[in-house]
């Protein structure tokens, strides 16, 4: 059995207002940081992630919407206000390859991104970690002849790894 990482043990310990302010930034989703709070104590990285995908699944679609929200749009640096400077720090790590394309494709990325929130009422959410502009915007593409349901599916699955990526980060420090 693994040993248990020290950030989940202190987290373990927080109170409970404590643990969910510590792991929202990991998410965005209050329900989401609350739930998996209520679920502690953890004991290690293979738990934390069962549990969340657990809770994620169960959640309903303004709670994935709230989580979405938490994010920068790609290609953009930072995250709306309300966005906490972790979780705003992690998007830029993640969109990383995005970051460094010419005008053209950011031109097209922002493009993109406008299109998708006209159709779908929301921002794109993709896992961009390794993934270059380019491939970005192929999807952000092919995702937009997707139904509003087939989308929100896709949507949350995205967040899902997203949570995941960040979740292996936070605790491992």
């Amino acid at each position: 059995m693994p040993l248990i990482s020290d950030t989940l043990r202190r987290w373990n310990g927080l109170s409970p207002e404590q643990a969910k302010s510590e792991i929202l930034p990991c998410c965005g989703s209050k329900a989401w940081a609350q739930g998996i709070a209520r679920r502690r104590p953890l004991s290690d990285e293979d738990s934390l992630l069962a549990v969340s995908d657990e809770i994620w699944n169960n959640l309903n679609e303004s709670d994935w919407t709230e989580a979405f929200q938490s994010h920068p749009r790609i290609g953009e640096s930072s995250a709306p206000d309300s966005s906490a400077a972790r979780s705003t720090n992690w998007s830029a790590q993640e969109q990383r390859a995005v970051a460094v394309v010419g005008d053209d494709v950011k031109t097209a990325l922002a493009q993109a991104n406008l299109e998708y929130e006209r159709r779908f009422g929301r921002i794109f959410i993709v896992s961009a970690t390794g993934k270059t502009a380019p491939e970005i915007l192929q999807i952000v593409q092919r995702r937009m002849q997707n139904t509003d349901e087939v989308e929100l599916r896709e949507a949350a699955e995205q967040q899902r790894q997203i949570t995941h990526l960040r979740l292996k980060k936070w605790i491992r420090g």
